[in-house]
């Protein structure tokens, strides 16, 4: 199975006008990455199986493959496949899988008290892209920062911590003293959302902060809590070029 690194692409364009980032996010072929179809949570059945949830309402099953490629970690994860015409049961499509790549995925962390400046606030972009998404129990997020490409690990973390709004984030970045240089890179990461209170079926307002280049900014997303979520954190997966934990 051919495997990508598309979860950190080197970015061409900075351009900070609106609460997200706009800009332009299919143009790849400059930087040698392939269009995934999808985002996808894989999620491990057995050692033998596993399927792919597409949305909140739509599940996929892999017909050319067998057990998950990692393992019985839940992780949020970028696809290329094509539907094919075979029983899908249980399942809602039959699918055959071209690739397929995880991005790093981590809980939310819960606190009580003010102190998200112990997990960084360095600069970031939150780019408006269709990979920055709330589904299936998690944000997922596409950022953009400053690095000088030197290897070094940058540090990002999901905190809930305003005791009078539970669905209130932070999105914390550490670049671990690499935020300088030229060129801006992109990150992408997956919070699970299940440390968060039950909505209990109803849709609340998710609210994000985090440090811009600009000031801090806010915006909002719809959440729904997850029914088949059990309280339990996922491994943080790391990957290559702009390096995160």
């Amino acid at each position: 199975m051919n495997r990508i690194k598309f979860s950190l692409l080197a970015a061409v364009a900075f351009v900070a006008t609106s609460t997200l980032l706009s800009c332009d996010v299919h143009d790849n072929d400059e930087v040698g990455v392939l269009n995934p179809d999808a985002l996808v949570t894989i999620k491990p059945v057995d050692a033998n199986s596993f399927y792919m949830q597409l949305d909140d309402r739509t599940s996929l099953k892999p017909v050319n493959m067998k057990g998950s490629p990692y393992g019985e970690e839940e992780v949020r994860a970028l696809v290329s496949f094509a539907e094919v015409n075979e029983d899908p049961a249980p399942y809602d499509k039959a699918v055959r899988v071209t690739w397929m790549d995880d991005i790093l995925t981590k809980p939310t962390i819960v606190r009580t008290t003010e102190n998200t400046e112990e997990y960084g606030n360095d600069p970031v972009e939150i780019v408006d892209d269709w990979v920055t998404i709330v589904e299936d129990g998690y944000l997922t997020l596409r950022f953009r920062t400053i690095s000088s490409n030197t290897g070094q690990k940058h540090r990002v973390n999901l905190v809930a911590e305003n005791p009078e709004n539970p669905y209130e984030v932070t999105f914390c970045h550490d670049a671990e003293g690499d935020n300088y240089g030229e060129r801006m890179f992109d990150g992408l990461v997956a919070f699970r959302l299940n440390t968060l209170p039950d909505t209990e079926g109803k849709t609340v307002k998710l609210k994000l902060r985090w440090e811009s280049f600009s000031g801090v900014k806010e915006h909002e997303f719809d959440y729904c809590s997850r029914k088949d979520s059990p309280q339990s954190g996922t491994q943080a997966i790391v990957r290559p070029t702009l390096k995160l934990q």
